[in-house]
């Protein structure tokens, strides 16, 4: 779809936004790291780590774990409900369609592919051999990068809605014309435009026909 300033565009958040499940801990309890895994995020969200010193934190504890196990984590496809059509509906519309994440490329790509996304942003778990090494590429997709895509998108567009549930997506929500919270951590809540409470991302569709911005 050409960018051109006629365009809406919707950019979402991947785990537990687009997906029913956060990978990372998925990936964490295959290994037996999920305690781990799970205490370092609470230092997190704690404050006493940022998401990308967590993120390397975290990305360390899977060393040594094949890719080939990520199958069965997408295997079938963790879709939230209401997904599939929410972003078809949009695109029927005209709309543009992006991910952003602040999980991994591998399951970025699967996910962009099912819903036949635009445009998708995630980290790069460094690899050898089909290993993970325990590192994350260059550039971190964290909470800036999230509001950097989400500004550059707005240039192109007439109108850019951001959908999260976390903390991490604070400043993409900000950063857009229209933020929405979806089943969402309080700080998330509390900066956005519309909350969506219940897990069926088709809820959002009515709120956009409200204002104008669907028929």
């Amino acid at each position: 779809m050409a960018n051109s300033r006629a365009d809406n565009v919707i950019v979402f958040d991947m785990d537990s936004t687009l997906i029913q499940i956060e990978c990372i801990d998925e990936i964490a309890a295959l290994t037996g790291a999920g305690a781990q895994v799970a205490a370092i995020t609470e230092r997190a969200m704690r404050g006493e780590l940022d998401f990308e010193q967590s993120l390397r934190e975290r990305v360390a504890c899977l060393k040594g774990v094949s890719v080939n196990e990520f199958e069965k984590i997408f295997n079938p496809l963790p879709l939230t409900a209401g997904a599939e059509l929410l972003i078809s509906t949009l695109q029927q519309a005209g709309w543009r369609t992006v991910l952003v994440s602040g999980g991994f490329e591998w399951f970025a790509e699967r996910v962009a592919a099912a819903l036949k996304l635009d445009e998708y942003y995630a980290n790069v778990l460094v690899t050898q051999a089909m290993t993970l090494t325990g590192d994350v590429g260059e550039p971190v997709v964290d909470a800036n990068y999230k509001a950097m895509q989400v500004s550059r998108l707005k240039q192109q567009a007439a109108h850019v809605v951001a959908v999260g549930d976390g903390a991490n997506d604070i400043a993409m929500l900000e950063a857009a014309d229209l933020g929405v919270a979806f089943c969402a951590k309080p700080a998330l809540r509390r900066v956005a435009d519309i909350c969506i409470e219940q897990p069926d991302l088709s809820l959002l569709l009515p709120e956009l026909k409200k204002l104008g911005l669907i028929s």
